[in-house]
């Protein structure tokens, strides 16, 4: 070949290559456009701005609704007006307004009604610009009274897992959850779940933008999270903006009814001086209160206030029960994880012993107390009659001598999970044959723990403990101290993420097939649970779970609707 023609050619495949990048170039920027400063995004709304993080382009603060203030309290959220200019998306929104922090758990207290804010974590650009990510949208806990989405550092989930991960501020409290004659009108009461949806629809008009794919979103959350989860699956107003369901901490089951809602909305508008009434005069009352006042009836930095809900049933945007949807097929039929870890009521007697003054242990006679104060009253799901039979205290007492335990705490540990532990099984039974459905339960005791040290505390697998597995360094609040996991942690840690990604891929936490995790009811097996756990997860049979909890007694026990 002469001097010329090689020339030629190298020309020629210079020009090729220079088209390719260029074509390259333009299907990255349908997705972001590169900034010097950080990458960019354009939405429906308007262009945001945001930064490189641990390898992925992380959005921050992203307002999705207008600021429910002044008329917009405890209406429905109102979607964010769109905006000119690029939106600096470089720092976390406020924390929606809070009290009770539970310890380390959540804060700083505030009374912050603009909070509604999302955060979008999508992998580097080359990898977003590549294919349509699943998404996951991530629900913070907190029993609906507090937490805050800037816990959550979604980069591994976001890098490793190949995911877009969206996570969420949502009204709280009394804030997010109110029932009142004056303000029931149209959709109303379940302000937070609102919230939510309201998000969901914004990632379903943005997420492509970012690298997602709209027609698959993966809602997830932890506690109230995974409560909270459990709406949308049942309700019929998030019709069309999830494809599959995780519930950390676990599925729901019963919730106040409308009835129980009214009657501690009316006594907070009595408390609050402003009266019980459905008039025009009472609503303005109501939303003229300062927002501090309205905080201070929804309780102190350790309890919730007599006025509390929660998500109830208000007929439109949560129709049922939970349990009623379950075992009636009411609700979407979309592939779950469910699980909780081992040891969940460590978290509360941990709650319990940060805030004793002085923090000292659990003694036989707490043990006993709560044994006697629990199985002595009513037997109800929400606290209602009937009674639990006589003899009640005394078989639990049996059931449960403190002699088999290390320590009184861990006796109350073990009697406080267990029912929960068997409660969550019924309804992995009645749920497992009806849709693609996978249960786990997080065994790792040497989980780091974020509170503070306490006098002989051990927390084991507690509640929350998990989260830091999935994101790295939670650490609750900003009083709670963070831990780097250890050599096998992590390995948990990067096994957890993988399924996590494979279930928001396929609706399969392995990809595809059964092994290791095999689904909770499949054809011609029997229920099988995943325990995750260092050094190695297993699998073990529906039975040997029940057994570790004993839910042979506690079914004997427990009312629980079906």
């Amino acid at each position: 070949m002469s001097q010329e023609s090689k020339q030629a050619r190298r020309a020629w495949a210079g020009r090729r290559a220079l088209s390719v990048v260029v074509a390259a170039g333009a299907a990255l920027a349908a997705h972001f456009a590169i900034a010097a400063s950080g990458p960019r995004a354009v939405t429906q709304e308007g262009t945001v701005e945001g930064v490189y993080k641990n390898g992925a382009a992380v959005f921050l603060g992203i307002p999705y609704a207008e600021p429910p203030v002044g008329d917009l309290r405890w209406e429905p959220p109102k979607r964010k007006d769109a905006w000119k200019s690029i939106l600096k998306a470089t720092a976390f929104g406020p924390t929606c307004a809070q009290i009770t922090t539970l310890g380390v758990f959540a804060g700083p207290a505030n009374n912050n009604e603009d909070c509604l804010y999302l955060n979008v974590f999508s992998p580097n650009v080359e990898s977003a610009a590549q294919s349509k990510l699943p998404v996951l949208f991530w629900i913070h806990g907190g029993g609906n009274v507090d937490g805050e989405s800037n816990d959550y550092d979604a980069t591994k989930l976001a890098v490793q897992g190949r995911l877009v991960v969206v996570t969420v501020n949502y009204r709280l409290n009394l804030m997010g959850f109110l029932s009142h004659p004056a303000l029931n009108k149209g959709k109303f009461g379940n302000y937070g779940i609102m919230d939510q949806q309201l998000a969901l629809n914004w990632v379903k008009r943005n997420v492509a933008a970012f690298g997602g794919d709209k027609n698959n979103v993966t809602v997830g959350g932890q506690s109230a999270g995974a409560s909270d989860t459990g709406m949308h699956v049942i309700s019929p107003l998030s019709k069309g903006l999830l494809d599959r369901a995780i519930y950390e901490s676990s599925v729901p089951s019963t919730i106040p009814t409308a009835d129980i809602a009214l009657t501690r909305g009316k006594a907070f508008g009595v408390a609050a001086k402003c009266g019980d009434g459905a008039d025009t005069k009472t609503a303005k009352c109501l939303r003229a209160l300062p927002a501090s006042k309205v905080l201070t009836l929804s309780g102190t930095q350790s309890a919730n206030g007599p006025y509390i809900t929660g998500p109830f049933v208000d007929g439109a945007v949560i129709p049922l029960q939970p349990w009623e949807a379950w075992s009636n097929g009411q609700f979407a039929h979309v592939p779950m994880m469910n699980g909780r870890v081992q040891d969940e009521a460590n978290f509360s007697l941990g709650i319990a012993e940060y805030f004793k003054k002085p923090r000292v242990a659990f003694t036989a006679d707490d043990f006993t107390t709560y044994v006697k104060t629990t199985y002595s009253g009513p037997a109800g799901p929400i606290n209602t009659p009937p009674n639990y039979p006589a003899g009640t205290v005394e078989k639990v007492l049996a059931k449960y001598p403190l002699y088999a335990y290390a320590s009184p705490q861990l006796a109350l540990d073990a009697v406080q999970t267990d029912p929960g532990a068997c409660r969550a099984r019924h309804y992995d039974r009645i749920l497992g044959p009806q849709t693609q459905y996978y249960a786990y339960e997080f065994q790792d005791r040497t989980a780091p723990f974020y509170f503070p040290k306490m006098p002989g505390f051990q927390a084991l697998a507690y509640h929350t403990a998990d989260i830091q597995y999935l994101f790295p360094l939670y650490h609750g609040g900003p009083e709670g101290i963070p831990h780097e996991l250890n050599r096998l942690q992590s390995r948990l840690s990067d096994q957890l993420v993988q399924a996590w990604a494979s279930f928001a891929y396929t609706g399969n936490p392995n990809g595809q097939g059964d092994s290791p995790w095999p689904r909770y009811a499949a054809k011609g097996g029997k229920p099988t649970v995943f325990a995750q756990n260092i050094p190695v997860s297993t699998a073990i049979t529906d039975a040997q779970f029940s057994a570790s909890h004993k839910c042979d007694f506690w079914e004997k026990i427990l009312i629980i609707p079906d």
